[in-house]
């Protein structure tokens, strides 16, 4: 339950903070006091709209502060924790904080997305605002509530949405195919002209690397043989002054040494095993000058080689190998388009076992929602009978849809009459604004167990009811109170002295401003306000003893 709220610097409120207590909350307050403004920081704390444009002192920061105690409510802490959100000793605190160009929010003080806050707010808190009960026109929050109330049509509207999108996908791709004839054609064409230009190229895998690097040695073919010339000359024996020669002049020194001093055989044997050694460079450096010798037509050809390949990576890939993968694609698509006939015969066997299975999930959802229609509307006239609806007819029309949508192929339209003799007439075209309030109420209190919802929060309700119908609904209020916290903001005595807490909202001024301003009420002062509820400005004894009359009933229920 909502255990704590604080409110600074938003709208007429400076600062307040609220303790809440279980059972029955009732605010209450001259009209224009601000009780909408309390109720509306509820909504814009749970991730409701909240701009600069809503402080009061657009200088300092606002802030709206929501104490969640969960401690005794399983369901809320299965719910949060499924989704991450783990309670503090029990505690949820959530607070949304205006400063400068930003708002920040938080979730026991980690930092959270306000998409984030309405996710967890759904396990938490019902809002009912003053013009909610609007929703009940539109018939799409009619199958809503039908769905809601039968935990079975979740898993069935699963199995639905799951066969629609497997029927959407085939009925897509045949149309595709069945409306784009010319454009298969031009497609088979282009898909020739690929395959017959990657395949006319007779590529080879690695090919292309080979080229490349045949190309650099063709193409500096003349440096090379310059080099390996000049190499060739300066340590062959055909010039006086190569290193050939000169080794020979050198060995003949050596010999003469060796008249001299025998020691010497071994430098003339080193010196004639360099001598090898040059012979065999000799030798392979003639033969690498030979493999030198390119063709000039070799190198064209190369070249021309290599363009093409270049031109065919430019279209269809960055390696030879990225070429041949294309190419493969290109035939498995040009294969699946030449068997045209045979695809859409496919399609068409296939989409008509999709809408098969798809009727079926349909079908079953359909029955599932009627009976659960019928046992919700059952409960929700007994609720509606509670709340002085006299001889009342209420049940949901649930007629099939033209088409196949994602949530089955139903409409459904609640049906109601309010007095006897009357034919039953679609809700939205009957129901006044009172009746409507009543019916969301009635909704509320059958879907309330449903919902386990720990907090619901009604901002006015009682809008356009008096009398004895405001009595039923106060009864209603406190019956739904005995299971969660209910927190109402009302002007009706009748639902006020029910309350097991009363809070007075109202306005003070200070310094040439006003403000509003909360606090609880307690002893006579309780008796006071149901007085002026009561009375207005005429607060006469008579009034007073009634005020105090109608709390001592309200005690007793």
């Amino acid at each position: 339950m909502l255990i704590n709220l604080h409110i600074k610097n938003i709208a007429l409120i400076d600062e307040l903070s609220i303790e809440l207590g279980r059972g029955l909350n009732i605010l209450s307050g001259e009209t224009g006091a601000g009780k909408s403004i309390v109720a509306g920081s509820i909504g814009a704390g749970l991730g409701g709209k909240l701009t600069r444009d809503s402080l009061r002192d657009p200088d300092r920061d606002g802030l709206i502060e929501l104490i969640f105690d969960i401690s005794e409510c399983e369901s809320a802490e299965r719910g949060l924790e499924s989704i991450g959100i783990i309670p503090d000793d029990g505690l949820i605190i959530i607070s949304r904080r205006i400063t400068g160009t930003r708002i920040i929010n938080r979730i026991n003080d980690e930092t959270v997305t306000k998409g984030r806050l309405k996710e967890v707010a759904e396990y938490l808190i019902d809002l009912h605002s003053q013009h909610e009960h609007v929703t009940l026109l539109r018939p799409a929050k009619h199958l809503e509530i039908i769905d809601r109330s039968d935990d079975r049509i979740n898993g069935l509207k699963k199995d639905v949405s799951d066969c629609y999108k497997e029927y959407k996908d085939i009925s897509d791709r045949l149309e595709s195919l069945l409306t784009d004839e010319s454009e298969r054609e031009k497609r088979l064409d282009f898909l020739r002209f690929q395959i017959d230009e990657i395949e006319s190229a007779s590529l080879r895998d690695g090919e292309d690397t080979e080229l490349e690097e045949l190309y650099k040695k063709v193409s500096a073919s003349h440096d090379i043989l310059e080099a390996a010339s000049e190499a060739y000359r300066i340590t062959g024996y055909d010039d006086p002054s190569s290193a050939g020669n000169e080794l020979s002049r050198a060995e003949g020194h050596i010999r003469a040494l060796l008249k001299y001093d025998e020691a010497a055989v071994g430098l003339l044997e080193a010196l004639s095993d360099i001598d090898g050694l040059l012979n065999d460079f000799n030798r392979d450096l003639s033969e690498y000058m030979k493999n030198m010798e390119f063709d000039p037509g070799g190198l064209q050809s190369t070249e021309e080689r290599l363009n093409l390949i270049n031109s065919l990576k430019m279209k269809y890939g960055r390696t030879v190998s990225d070429i041949l993968g294309s190419l493969d694609g290109f035939k498995a698509e040009y294969e699946s388009l030449l068997s045209f006939d045979e695809t859409v015969s496919g399609l068409r066997r296939d989409l008509e076992a999709a809408e098969q299975r798809l009727d079926k999930a349909s079908s079953l959802l359909t029955s599932a929602r009627k009976k659960a229609a019928d046992d919700l509307c059952g409960k929700i006239v007994k609720a509606m009978e509670g709340l002085n609806f006299g001889s009342v007819i209420f049940f949901a029309d649930i007629t099939p849809l033209p088409g196949y949508t994602a949530s089955g192929r139903d409409a459904a339209v609640f049906m109601i009459s309010t007095n006897v003799g009357e034919e039953p007439a679609p809700l939205s075209e009957v129901a006044s604004g009172g009746e409507l309030s009543r019916v969301m109420l009635a909704i509320k209190s059958v879907l309330a167990d449903k919902d386990d919802m720990p907090t619901l929060l009604f901002d006015e309700i009682d809008t356009g009811i008096s009398g004895i119908t405001a009595q039923r609904v106060s009864d209603m209020m406190k019956q739904l109170s005995r299971g969660r916290q209910i927190i109402s903001i009302t002007h009706l005595p009748q639902i006020a002295s029910n309350a097991d807490h009363n809070y007075l909202i109202e306005k003070t001024e200070g310094g040439g401003r006003t403000y509003t301003d909360i606090r609880l009420l307690e002893g006579e002062e309780r008796v006071l306000e149901i007085a002026r509820m009561l009375g207005g400005d005429s607060i006469t004894g008579s009034v007073m003893e009634s005020a105090r009359e109608m709390l001592s009933r309200g005690g007793e229920n």
